[in-house]
């Protein structure tokens, strides 16, 4: 017991003349003295970069170009789309998931199919009813307008006019050829 004491005694007085002797901007310039040291050790340290290589085509042949599916942003029927596709989510392209509807509004885009050359006005329904599917996020704004055009703005919750309103994820129908083309 009276060694507890003992050692109680010098810790405390050992804590209290550290405090005196030493001020929160010692510590700072002792921290950043060793921050800096440190910094400059990083660049030495060995990293691989085989993915990189694996990523960009290989040992110096060129990346293979493939055409987008309906799985990826770049496909052209996504050119407005900003939500999850449903072609990840149990879904296809064109219809929802089982569990989910469709939203009674929708906003419009035009995308150009880089196969035919042609302009189509593509319906944007987000499928509402279950929780967000969180796979495949897309936030593509080509020819977006602003919020105040409510029809051609994709940043909304279309499920608003359903019966539930819990987002879940986009689908993308074509409706029609752009005005002026056959």
């Amino acid at each position: 017991m009276d060694f507890l004491k003992l050692l109680d005694r010098f810790t405390e007085r050992r804590t209290r003349s550290v405090a005196s002797n030493t001020g929160r901007r010692g510590f700072l310039v002792g921290v950043s003295k060793l921050l800096v040291a440190g910094a400059f050790a990083l660049p030495v340290l060995p990293f691989d970069r085989t993915n990189n290589a694996h990523a960009a085509g290989g040992h110096g042949s060129a990346p293979k170009k493939r055409e987008p599916t309906e799985t990826d942003c770049d496909y052209w029927r996504y050119c407005s789309v900003d939500g999850f596709l449903c072609s990840c989510c149990g879904g296809t392209m064109t219809t929802c998931p089982p569990g989910s509807t469709p939203s009674a509004v929708s906003w419009v885009g035009t995308c150009r199919n880089p196969a035919d050359g042609r302009d189509y006005l593509v319906s944007y329904n987000d499928c509402c009813g279950k929780t967000s599917c969180g796979r495949c996020f897309c936030n593509t704004n080509t020819r977006e307008r602003p919020g105040y055009r409510m029809g051609v703005h994709n940043d909304i919750n279309w499920c608003m006019a359903n019966q539930s309103s819990h987002y879940h994820c986009t689908v993308s129908v074509i409706v029609g050829l752009e005005e002026g083309q056959s």
